[in-house]
């Protein structure tokens, strides 16, 4: 019996228990105003950041704990659309994706089907493009928790509680501003996974960060996709992200994405 795995990718246009260490808060702390505003900037800039409106990402996808490599296509657009292509060997063709109203998610082992509930409030989330600049708008309440410890560098703790849905641990690296990892619960069709994921290897594309390296970590898998290509202000019909047809709600056929998912035995 084959057991599904979920792997969720922002593009850092953008689980098992977090691993960063937390370090008690000192005077030193910033406010959440002084840490997003430097996030800003540090990803490029405000002016930098709203020229762009689309991204497209290829890269690959290796999952060493099941012996499971393969491909990965990314897609975003404002204000809110994104779609995900996985292809994994021995696996299949796995895509997920959010219209703007209407979550999706097809694989091979639970066909085609559309999102509700939680798991379609994680998927909104997730579709907002260009986060930099609406973190308070995606998090209504967000608190400074203090210092920790993240691949051995220190960075600022934030918990952020979006509206709908579980908190999030945010971490921000404290030298450059960058988010270098967040942890949350996601819903799954399996159920509540804990999720960590960690973004490195920030390289500049037209002006602003984007990480190249992104690595999650679940209680049953670790996963990275390493970036081999990202295009910024592309464009992207809006039928891509559309549901295909065969499940309640949908009238369009067309190729679709997969947002990280492997399955193991």
């Amino acid at each position: 019996m084959r057991r599904l795995l979920t792997v969720s990718v922002v593009l850092a246009l953008g689980a098992g228990t977090t691993h960063a260490r937390l370090v008690a808060q000192t005077p030193q702390t910033p406010t959440i105003d002084q840490i997003l505003d430097k996030y800003i900037t540090a990803a490029g800039g405000r002016a930098a950041l709203e020229k762009i409106t689309s991204a497209t990402a290829k890269g690959t996808l290796q999952i060493p704990d099941v012996n499971i490599s393969g491909t990965i296509e990314l897609y975003q657009k404002a204000p809110d659309k994104a779609l995900t292509v996985v292809d994994l060997a021995g696996v299949g063709r796995q895509r997920e994706g959010y219209d703007g109203t209407t979550g999706w998610a097809d694989d091979p082992q639970n066909g085609l089907r559309q999102k509700t509930g939680a798991e379609l409030a994680d998927a909104k989330r997730s579709a907002v493009f260009g986060r930099e600049l609406k973190m308070k708008a995606i998090y209504p309440t967000l608190t400074v928790k203090g210092h920790a410890q993240v691949d051995g560098r220190d960075a600022l703790f934030v918990e952020a509680v979006p509206a709908d849905g579980a908190p999030l641990k945010l971490y921000f690296d404290a030298e450059s501003g960058l988010l270098v990892r967040q942890s949350s619960t996601r819903q799954t069709v399996e159920g509540a996974l804990e999720v960590e994921v960690t973004y490195a290897d920030f390289r500049d594309v037209d002006g602003v960060k984007r990480a190249f390296t992104i690595r999650q970590a679940t209680a049953m898998f670790t996963a990275t996709i390493q970036l081999t290509e990202l295009k910024q202000n592309v464009p992207i019909d809006d039928a891509m992200f559309q549901m295909p047809k065969g499940a309640p709600g949908a009238d369009v056929l067309l190729p679709g994405r997969s947002a990280i998912r492997s399955s193991r035995r």
